[in-house]
């Protein structure tokens, strides 16, 4: 197998410190030579983790233990800043499911939020596939397309291949974006917003037959306000299903 890339300058590093009882502390960090990482086992020298291979334990200036390697992006998304709340992993990985997205497809997705499910979407097309993201709200807008950018930035530093540029982030209603959606053709769509039901009407006509729209609502009187809307404007969705996504976490100790 390739050995992996040392660890370099400007890319993002995680260093992850065990407690008692097996939890763990992450912390995400921008490497830089001057910088010094502050874990709660005392301090560590970015100029000390530069070169270094990912997966190395190193040890703070206090002597406790620090597990330094690349985030994964589930990791990633859940470190990164975040403005609005970010749609979780497990609920992103359920609904690229759902969707049964490809490499090469066409996504939209509406809104950007703090741009988590734009990153997932971003990988899941690949680099001939296109990721269409509409945000209302011009901070969300910003924060979205910093957090992809710095992610696709360090990617770059520390991986032979680049990450796909396949991401166009509109700050735009979608409810008024009817004329845009003329030229699409859809693969899939998914919202994450407050109102839904207000996007449907306008995206409906661009996905494709058999396409699938998932939604991601915090609720069920949501649910059953976007399903009311669908019925009462005899918009042509069916329902397929709802889901909760539920992960339950183990802890496994010697007695």
């Amino acid at each position: 197998a390739r050995r992996p890339a040392p660890l370099r300058d400007g890319e993002l590093a995680l260093a992850e410190v065990r407690r008692k009882h097996g939890k763990a502390v992450k912390m995400l960090c921008r490497l830089a030579a001057g910088a010094v990482l502050a874990s709660p086992g005392g301090v560590l020298r970015h100029r000390d983790i530069i070169g270094q291979l990912p997966g190395q334990v190193l040890r703070t200036e206090a002597g406790a233990r620090l597990l330094l390697r690349r985030p994964s992006l589930e990791e990633y998304v859940l470190l990164m800043p975040r403005g609005p709340t970010i749609a979780y992993p497990k609920d992103v990985s359920a609904m690229l499911t759902m969707m049964d997205i490809h490499p090469g497809d066409t996504v939209l997705e509406t809104g950007s939020g703090s741009g988590a499910m734009s990153l997932f979407l971003s990988r899941a097309v690949g680099p001939k596939g296109r990721v269409i993201s509409y945000e209302i709200r011009e901070d969300h807008h910003n924060l979205a397309k910093k957090n992809y950018r710095h992610w696709c930035t360090a990617w770059e530093i520390g991986h032979m291949d680049k990450w796909p540029d396949n991401v166009d982030f509109i700050l735009k209603d979608i409810s008024t974006a009817a004329a845009d959606m003329k030229s699409l053709t859809l693969d899939a769509i998914v919202l994450d917003m407050l109102n839904p039901q207000t996007a449907l009407p306008v995206v409906h006509p661009s996905l494709k037959l058999g396409g699938v729209c998932a939604v991601y609502l915090a609720n069920i009187t949501q649910v059953i306000d976007l399903l009311d809307r669908i019925r009462t404007c005899k918009l042509p969705f069916l329902c397929e299903k709802i889901i909760d996504v539920t992960h339950r976490n183990w802890l496994v100790l010697p007695a």
